[in-house]
């Protein structure tokens, strides 16, 4: 299993290749893009599934928002601005958030956000602090149960978690050229759960009214994006790590993870869905 040091290392090392592949100065993103006939452009669908999220949780501008798992703060910059609801992000990577400090004091110095190094699955924060958890692509490396469990101390009675992430289509699933564990390695992902899994943990856990929504057809163009990435860079990256032997264990094989997903999506073993809970 990954450790929570091991995780905040791979975003860590790997940001430089954010920054080139999804434009990261730009576009404030690490995940994937959901095309609908909104969405015009790759950059449309990464605004997207923001909106998407923010739309199926109800963000209205008196909610305190937590945005698990930041990344650079785009998601959290994009509610503020959209609903100006109050929002804190965090992340174990302390290069993300100050990337994402960074971001906010140049181009949105009055927004009402705020970043620190933390750990979701375990934080400072009081009971009963937050209307909405948030949370895109990043408990697939977390702890699931350990999630559910202070997700559910942190929010207030009614208050919604949302989450965005990749699941197995079903368990025991015959993955003959084990592209999804290939895929979890380079991404410093322990393992991914079904659907079905996450939401029994939720209802374990205290959570009601579930929901959850299939976008899989819609992150298609970005998996595919990632696995010309993949396809384009080897070369480059494979002659990098040539020259440079001491690049890290992450950096090393990171260029890979567009293959493995997109092999893996092909033979239809995993699938992407936004899921809605409340407390």
């Amino acid at each position: 299993m990954f450790s929570p040091e091991e995780v905040a290392e791979y975003y860590n090392t790997t940001q430089n290749h954010y920054l080139r592949w999804w434009n990261l100065n730009k576009r404030l993103s690490l995940h994937y893009g959901i095309h609908d006939r909104d969405s015009k452009t790759f950059s449309e669908s990464l605004v997207n599934t923001n909106r998407i999220m923010m739309e199926k949780a109800s963000i209205t501008p008196s909610d305190r928002v937590l945005d698990a798992g930041c990344g650079v703060g785009g998601a959290a910059i994009f509610i503020n601005k959209m609903k100006n609801a109050e929002v804190t992000g965090i992340s174990l990577s302390e290069k993300q958030i100050k990337f994402a400090r960074e971001s906010v004091a140049k181009y949105h110095p009055d927004a009402r956000v705020r970043f620190e190094v933390m750990d979701f699955t375990h934080t400072s924060f009081p009971d009963n602090s937050f209307d909405v958890v948030w949370a895109c692509e990043s408990v697939c490396q977390a702890d699931k149960k350990a999630f559910v469990k202070e997700s559910l101390r942190i929010l207030k009675k009614g208050g919604r978690m949302i989450l965005a992430d990749f699941f197995l289509v079903k368990e025991h699933q015959r993955d003959n050229n084990e592209w999804i564990r290939k895929w979890c390695d380079t991404w410093a992902v322990t393992e991914l759960v079904t659907c079905d899994y996450f939401t029994q943990r939720l209802a374990e856990g205290g959570f009601s009214n579930l929901r959850s929504f299939d976008y899989t057809s819609n992150i298609k163009h970005s998996a595919r994006r990632m696995y010309l990435a993949s396809i384009f860079g080897a070369i480059s990256s494979e002659l990098y790590n040539s020259f440079h032997p001491g690049v890290s264990r992450f950096a090393k094989t990171h260029y890979k993870c567009g293959y493995f997903q997109y092999m893996a999506l092909k033979e239809e073993l995993w699938c992407y869905k936004i899921i809605l809970a409340i407390k």
